[in-house]
């Protein structure tokens, strides 16, 4: 049993449902679901560098499943564009941890290693810039 507390107005997507608490609310889920809480859930204008794609389309793996291949599809080329962009073998590890993910089915899993891989690409697009 995973049990969820939401603030009030706060936003989460429940095997495809957006729901928004009306009041502090806590819920008990007690079978096997999608569930991405607010924090989690990028928008598509959000998704503007390839590690935000990445992490957005891996987010619509896990929520979306009708359209998985898709996807998944996606998350394959953003995911040899990462590769070949990052220098360093943390940020290759991290790529490899997320594809391992994505492979086994852990979606949810997959998104933290991809927050990861946003972090990466923050400190390469930084350390570029400084240059």
């Amino acid at each position: 049993m995973l049990r969820i507390t939401l603030r009030d107005g706060e936003k989460a997507i429940i095997n495809g449902a957006v729901i928004r608490a009306v009041g502090r609310t806590q819920f008990a889920v007690e079978n096997q679901v999608s569930i991405l809480r607010g924090r989690e859930v990028m928008r598509p204008e959000e998704a503007t560098t390839p590690a935000r794609q990445l992490y957005f389309a891996a987010m619509l793996a896990y929520i979306d499943p009708d359209n998985r291949q898709s996807h998944q599809d996606t998350v394959v080329t953003l995911l040899g564009l990462l590769v070949s962009r990052f220098a360093s073998d943390a940020a290759r590890s991290a790529c490899i941890a997320f594809a391992q993910d994505i492979a086994q089915g852990e979606y949810y899993k997959a998104l933290s290693a991809a927050r990861d891989l946003i972090a990466f690409e923050s400190e390469a697009d930084e350390a570029a810039q400084a240059a």
